[in-house]
């Protein structure tokens, strides 16, 4: 059951196509979730309230590299993938090396795109599009204490 959500993303399109056809509504965010940590998991149980899917798109390690620089992540693309399909809210997991996941959201067209509370509705990428054809976009708020860069910190001066 894990690694069946785990998909490219052909077959991402095809399986979300069938749900789309019954009527569900998809929920799509993106991120690199290098440490996988309770506020992601507040945040992607939070997203999946939305609606009846869950996809993340997640970056690949290249692409975790570009934007956080050499030293990251710390966790492999695969290993983070498993650990977002393993819980219970996520329905999807596609790797994307791009800087940004605009050509999921493209191809997937989701009801609902989400970003954690740091990003403005105008800052999220994919909002404009998504919003072009009736879909929503919105920021959710983080879970006070708890992010990656904090738990790096942290490791870092102990």
């Amino acid at each position: 059951m894990l690694f069946k959500k785990i998909k490219t993303l052909p077959n991402a399109v095809t399986a979300i196509r069938k749900l789309q056809k019954n009527n569900k509504k998809i929920v799509f965010t993106n991120g690199c979730f290098d440490i996988l940590h309770a506020g992601h998991v507040s945040y992607l149980s939070k997203a999946k309230s939305l609606g009846d899917a869950l996809v993340i798109g997640l970056n690949s390690d290249s692409s975790v590299r570009k934007l956080k620089g050499k030293s990251r992540p710390i966790v492999s693309q695969k290993n983070r993938a498993m650990l977002l399909a393993a819980l219970e809210a996520v329905d999807f997991v596609v790797t994307f090396n791009e800087l940004t996941p605009i050509k999921i959201i493209k191809a997937i067209k989701p009801d609902v795109l989400v970003k954690g509370g740091d990003w403005k509705k105008e800052e999220i990428v994919g909002a404009e599009f998504v919003e072009s054809y009736g879909g929503k976009a919105r920021s959710l708020p983080y879970v006070k204490g708890l992010s990656t860069r904090g738990l790096i910190a942290k490791i870092q001066t102990s």
